[in-house]
């Protein structure tokens, strides 16, 4: 047997590749299925079955398309009744693929009701689980995505879950979809495969015996729930179309109606932008950016540099349903008027001692209790869109603009740019360097 792992960072997903004696088990596709069946391909691999976990929140499943496409045989939890033809896992009632393959579902509730994980046999022995959104490593998934309304249900129901998962023999190894990145993780997934055994060791969760205090633990602090979530469970329980070609027309201007997403880097951004741009450099997580802080699959037209490849762009927002890029600019002729400043870390901490200077920090909540500047103002980046920008902030004074890296600080300059403010962001540092220079700076005083 052996299990090959197709990591997408942007998600903080997994998608694996089972095979044994010639045949295959996909678990958990994403929408860009060609990249799994080259794989199977060219290890002459027969794609026996595909394994869905849950209806994800995250992105839109290749399940269905994969299958078609291989003539595999589609797996769901058998509570997930999706409108599509599938074969209905059941607890505990084994799904013989012959050769001592066998693939047992296992219910495990929690991070959605319907979720099931699949504990594979050869030969009768137990040797692997894909867990979904269940048993992570050192976490578990989150029981929130649904609503508050049912979170502590189904936080005590993952409780259950864990602990049906924990029972398992520990040299199973343990491959969860959901993992360090993903905003479907209760806490922050360390490693992204493991053992039953290391959990049972190292899992922090598991080492909480009453479901009410798990519970307490999995709800104490949840994470932002992205906007574009709440497209996904639709549209993986009604089918989606397969996943377009990436093509991408070069055009001369912005067509009428549309929202300019700018990709290139954050440096050629600063120099100037299309006014009312948003600028997402293009990166790993750039399509559940754009899906967080655009309208939901509304057209789009990308800005890029001469020659800056577009297609992973593109497919990063097709992951999650996004169909809708109309095409691409590269000149922008002496249109690009909307700008920033980027400062380094020693720059940007020198100015912000200056007496005009006001300072915006545009993490999430969770990282704000880890470290706080005085005086800054805090807002986290999705509702900039949402919100507003803060009234405190004075728009004929600079506003210096941080996170945790520098990259959602760019994003927010570009914002607070085309709302007509002068902002300043911290690229190549985050708000814990900026108060190890300040403390720093204090004491050289």
């Amino acid at each position: 047997m052996d299990v090959t792992s197709f990591r997408t960072p942007g998600l903080g997903d997994q998608t694996y590749l089972l095979t044994h004696e010639g045949q295959g088990v996909l678990v958990d596709p994403q929408r860009d299925i060609g990249r799994f069946l080259d794989a199977a391909a060219e290890g002459d691999v027969e794609l026996r079955f595909v394994l869905e976990t849950h209806l994800h929140n995250d992105y839109v499943s290749g399940g269905e398309q994969a299958a078609l496409r291989t003539g595999a045989e589609l797996v769901l939890p058998a509570a997930a009744a999706p409108a599509y033809r599938h074969t209905p896992a059941f607890h505990l009632e084994d799904i013989e693929g012959g050769a001592g393959l066998t693939i047992r579902p296992v219910h495990t509730p929690g991070h959605t009701p319907e979720h099931t994980s699949y504990l594979v046999l050869i030969d009768g022995r137990p040797v692997a689980l894909f867990s979904g959104g269940s048993l992570l490593v050192a976490s578990a998934g989150r029981p929130d995505l649904l609503g508050l309304r049912r979170a502590r249900s189904l936080a005590r129901l993952q409780h259950l879950s864990l602990r049906r998962l924990a029972a398992l023999p520990p040299g199973v190894a343990l491959y969860p979809t959901h993992g360090e990145g993903s905003f479907c993780t209760a806490t922050g997934a360390g490693r992204l495969t493991s053992t039953i055994g290391t959990e049972l060791t190292d899992n922090p969760l598991l080492a909480i015996g009453d479901a009410e205090a798990f519970a307490d633990a999995l709800l104490a602090a949840p994470m932002p729930v992205p906007a574009f979530y709440r497209h996904m469970g639709p549209a993986n329980t009604l089918g989606v179309p397969p996943m377009p070609p990436v093509r991408v027309p070069e055009l001369d201007a912005v067509p009428e109606d549309t929202h300019i997403v700018d990709i290139r880097p954050r440096q050629a951004q600063a120099r100037g932008m299309l006014p009312g741009s948003l600028g997402i450099e293009s990166a790993d997580d750039f399509g559940s950016w754009t899906g967080w802080l655009l309208p939901y699959a509304e057209p789009i037209t990308l800005v890029a540099e001469p020659g800056q490849d577009v297609a992973e762009a593109v497919t990063q927002l097709a992951r999650i349903g996004i169909d809708t890029v109309l095409g691409v600019v590269r000149d922008l002729g002496e249109t690009a008027t909307q700008t920033y400043e980027l400062l380094e870390l020693d720059a940007f901490v020198e100015r912000l001692t200056q007496p005009d200077a006001q300072l915006l920090d545009v993490r999430m909540p969770s990282e704000l209790e880890q470290a706080r500047l005085a005086n800054a103002v805090e807002r986290f980046l999705p509702d900039l869109v949402t919100q507003g920008v803060p009234a405190e902030l004075d728009p004929e004074r600079p506003v210096l603009v941080v996170c945790g890296s520098g990259r959602r600080a760019s994003i927010a300059a570009g914002l607070l740019a085309r709302e007509g403010y002068r902002p300043i962001a911290l690229t190549g540092a985050g708000v814990p360097e900026v108060v190890t220079a300040l403390r720093r700076t204090r004491d050289a005083a």
